[in-house]
């Protein structure tokens, strides 16, 4: 990520070979970038806060030395903003021992009417400034400032043991901050998936590239279903959890496609086998499930439902709480 952020910039490190630390910083020229160099902004999140501060003081240090340069303002945009009275401040994070981004409970209790929910909880959550060292400072107007000019949304994963369904973090982090510049410019920027998992092989795809994948490859797979099966309680609860990220995605970002979820219940819910799993082993599951996608229908997150469907999971619902309150399972 770090060196993703510095070449967009136009910046590299200086290594001190023996050791191979990073001692220092200097510019890339633009003849030699060949291109303009890139405004960033970061959110970071309380781990990275807490376990590398040196590489919040290293960014901070690039983002200060590009401003000073004396260079075009349309290859240099941050260096024209510094020059006409605007901050550096360029890095954003959640309140000193606090941690995510603040949608997990709005998600979870289901405690939200529009996307400007997680938009305002999101802000809440993010708006102090983080430098050079210094003890961070509480500043929202700095933050919006900052998301009011963002154009991409990119967010990285470095390793493939998990997905971006796996994981309420990642819908917190990029769809929180979706859903902040969708308030805040009336748009939504370009949202993108950086895959860095294989050395030399960085892949970017748009999010819904993404999430259409591992809908496809994981979620809706055979081999995945079986093995979750293997694992009784906790493997119907995995279930669950990842209907409510494809959800939590959809809801901050407006870009789950209605096959995902017409795919996922003819899958999971219409298979009979796989709901007697569910009784079996873990009926609130079920339970979870069908009215989440209740949840779903009713807030017009997925429009090729059909009447059918409907009624089969209220009816899903009662069975479930029937099983639960007669200890049936």
């Amino acid at each position: 990520d770090v060196c993703q952020i510095l070449y967009l910039l136009g910046v590299k490190p200086i290594w001190d070979g023996p050791s191979r630390r990073v001692i220092d910083i200097e510019i890339i020229p633009l003849s030699i970038l060949n291109r303009p160099r890139v405004d960033v902004t970061l959110r970071i999140s309380g781990m990275f806060r807490d376990a590398f501060p040196q590489l919040i003081s290293l960014v901070y240090k690039a983002i200060k030395l590009v401003s000073q340069l004396d260079e075009d303002k349309k290859l240099n945009p941050i260096s024209a903003s510094y020059k006409d009275g605007d901050s550096l401040n360029r890095i954003f994070g959640s309140a000193p021992g606090s941690y995510g981004a603040g949608l997990q409970e709005l998600i979870s209790n289901s405690s939200w009417e529009n996307i400007n929910d997680f938009a305002d909880s999101y802000l809440n959550w993010s708006k102090w400034i983080y430098s050079d060292g210094n003890e961070p400072i509480e500043n929202k107007k700095e933050l919006e400032k900052a998301l009011k000019n963002i154009q991409v949304v990119i967010h990285n994963q470095d390793n493939r043991e998990h997905d971006i369904l796996d994981s309420d973090d990642y819908y917190q982090f990029q769809g929180g901050i979706s859903s902040a510049i969708n308030k805040l410019q009336g748009k939504f920027p370009e949202i993108y998936h950086g895959d860095l998992s294989k050395f030399r092989l960085s892949k970017i795809n748009k999010l819904s590239y993404e999430i259409n994948k591992v809908v496809r490859t994981r979620v809706l797979n055979p081999k995945w279903i079986d093995g979750m099966k293997e694992n009784g309680y906790k493997g119907a609860f995995e279930f669950s959890a990842t209907l409510d990220y494809l959800y939590a995605y959809d809801a901050t970002t407006e870009i789950v496609s209605d096959w995902c979820y017409t795919q996922i219940y003819n899958s999971w819910i219409c298979d009979e086998k796989l709901k007697k799993f569910f009784i079996e082993n873990n009926p609130w599951a079920l339970r979870d499930l069908s009215q989440r996608f209740l949840e779903i229908i009713n807030r017009e997150m997925w429009n090729d439902h059909t009447p059918e469907i409907l009624d089969n999971l209220k009816k899903i619902v009662n069975m479930a709480d029937a099983k639960i309150e007669k200890n049936e399972y």
